[in-house]
């Protein structure tokens, strides 16, 4: 089976128990969409889980751009001039729920610190998978400067991680495409904490880390949607 989360927000316990709902299994594959870290305690616990199951694909949200920006402005390592300084960098991520990740990761050695930054700079920007006659497109926010002539790599991380999704605009023709994307909270667009289903939009960020919110899975396999 194929399976969709996002936004676990470093809510390790809700995490291990969606796994344990769906019976993860060696055989099934999970895509998360991006926002693992940040709000929740446990950010580091859940990048551990993740990248010892080579079954588990993750895509870049805009807390782990954040998380890597800061990181990498603060080793004196990126390649190119940052838009504001060090210091609006790194309290621009805390205030935005980066103070947890920091410091999980301050707690480990520092071998098991540069691991956790590798991986979070594996995180893809897209990924599309065939799931019987329909097609699944994951980005965690959907599509910022949208056109139906470009190519899915021609979107900047950017274009893929900030963009707040309205509903109902259909991005492409073909309804047997659909797009999967996180980012904002159900809530946030309808009141709710289900999955919002909209002219060929799958929303499935249900606010796992906020008051009254769930993490959700959806399987490609079947569309059964799955709550913690």
């Amino acid at each position: 089976m194929i399976y969709a989360m996002s936004d676990i927000h470093g809510m390790y316990d809700k995490y291990i128990k969606m796994l344990e709902l769906i019976k993860f299994s060696d055989a099934d594959d999970l895509y998360v969409l991006g926002d693992v870290i940040d709000r929740g305690d446990k950010s580091v616990e859940v990048l551990f889980d993740m990248m010892k199951r080579p079954n588990v694909h993750p895509i870049i949200g805009n807390h782990e751009l954040m998380a890597l920006i800061a990181i990498y402005v603060k080793l004196n390592c990126l390649t190119v001039e940052p838009p504001v300084s060090e210091d609006s960098l790194f309290s621009n991520w805390l205030v935005s729920g980066g103070e947890a990740t920091l410091e999980g990761i301050a707690k480990l050695p520092n071998d098991q610190r540069l691991v956790i930054i590798d991986y979070l700079s594996e995180f893809v920007l897209y990924k599309a998978v065939d799931v019987g006659d329909k097609t699944f497109i994951m980005v965690h926010s959907g599509f910022d400067n949208f056109s139906r002539e470009k190519k899915l790599s021609d979107y900047t991380v950017n274009d893929l991680v900030w963009h707040r999704p309205d509903p109902g605009f259909r991005y492409f023709e073909d309804e047997s495409i659909f797009v999967v994307a996180g980012h904002t909270p159900t809530w946030a667009i309808n009141g709710g904490n289900s999955i919002i289903h909209s002219c060929g939009n799958i929303l499935i960020d249900c606010g796992a880390c906020h008051e009254g919110g769930r993490l959700a899975c959806l399987c490609f396999d079947t569309m059964e949607e799955f709550y913690i």
